[in-house]
């Protein structure tokens, strides 16, 4: 299957793609979004939907999901071509100047590209332990997609990152019991969120097993139970549990991305200042690209978005402005 030809390809459909798909419709490019996600959202519908997101302008709190869905009806107003649950495995420019993008399910082509694809295919980093892969989605997982599932369960999180301490912090008050085992007394977590953690320990909401490690999960179909250690005695200890929840971090991967000739500096790619890689109209943005300066926030995300998109609006057409000027402004807004 061969789809039309679009002015741009936008690869990724987390928030610095979909804000990049807005922008976009806006400057009047015929716009392609592709994800291999089945949904759109990346991360935050993906991992943590029910987390707050503190730092985006405009919001003083927003849960991950509703930031998603505003992001997504912003994106779609001007009726991109969307293809989810695909990926793309190879990037080539025609003899006609026009980039082929092969994908799983077909083949696509568009007058340029912007990789948006945050920082590549998740990968999540697994409990090497009896019981993991086999009762994987069965009772362990990596995310939490509806919090409600776990109500009146206990539940076992592993890991000392901000996800793990966020997430032990929201099933306390829905969960019948919380135990959150790390291998050390230290965390990766924000302060604020530690202190929160010890508070509700002190109060018998959870209970915090430090220097605890996973030996084997128990379970047939289902989880029933697991065993850590702690790592300074080898000492087992029996957990009656419901869920294991893992929150061990995302090994980045940029999958077939390493093989479309981008220049690369380890798992980002290479832009300068316009957003431009090294291949004629083709631009990255978000958390998967670096230069001098560059900070992984979703703000900065957006101001990347807009930058690639409005220098592939002059790719595409030489005659076109590269600044859009104001959007309140703007005659499409006012059709």
């Amino acid at each position: 299957m061969q789809t039309p030809i679009a002015d741009i390809t936008i690869i990724g459909g987390g928030p610095t793609g979909l804000f990049a798909a807005f922008f976009a419709g806006m400057r009047g490019l015929s716009t392609r979004i592709v994800d291999s996600l089945p949904e759109l959202g990346g991360q935050l519908t993906a991992l943590y939907p029910e987390k707050y997101v503190y730092d985006v302008g405009g919001f003083p709190k927003v849960l991950a999901k509703d930031l998603a869905n505003g992001l997504i009806r912003q994106a779609l107003q001007f009726e991109p071509e969307v293809q989810l649950d695909e990926e793309v495995r190879t990037l080539r420019q025609g003899d006609d100047g026009v980039w082929n993008l092969e994908c799983r399910s077909g083949s696509y082509r568009s007058k340029s590209v912007l990789v948006a694809g945050g920082k590549g295919a998740f990968e999540p980093k697994v409990l090497d332990v009896p019981g993991f892969q086999e009762l994987l989605y069965s009772g362990v997982h990596y995310a939490v997609r509806d919090p409600k599932e776990y109500e009146g369960k206990r539940v076992l999180i592993v890991g000392g990152g901000d996800s793990a301490l966020d997430w032990a912090l929201i099933l306390k008050d829905l969960c019948a019991e919380v135990y959150l085992a790390h291998r050390r007394d230290g965390f990766r977590a924000h302060e604020a969120t530690v202190s929160q953690m010890e508070t509700a320990c002190a109060e018998g909401r959870m209970q915090f097993l430090a220097f605890n490690e996973v030996r084997e999960i128990h379970g047939e179909g289902t989880v029933h139970g697991a065993t850590v250690f702690d790592n300074r005695t080898d000492e087992d200890r029996h957990l009656e549990v419901d869920a294991v929840l893992t929150f061990l971090g995302f090994k980045p991967d940029l999958g077939p991305i390493k093989r479309w000739g981008l220049e690369l500096d380890g798992n980002r790619i290479g832009v300068d200042a316009l957003m431009r890689t090294n291949l004629p109209g083709v631009y990255a943005a978000g958390d998967i690209v670096t230069y001098e300066g560059k900070l992984d926030l979703i703000a900065t995300g957006f101001a990347e978005a807009a930058v690639a998109v409005n220098n592939a609006v002059r790719f595409v057409d030489p005659t076109a402005r590269v600044n859009p000027g104001h959007s309140t402004s703007m005659k499409v807004f006012k059709d």
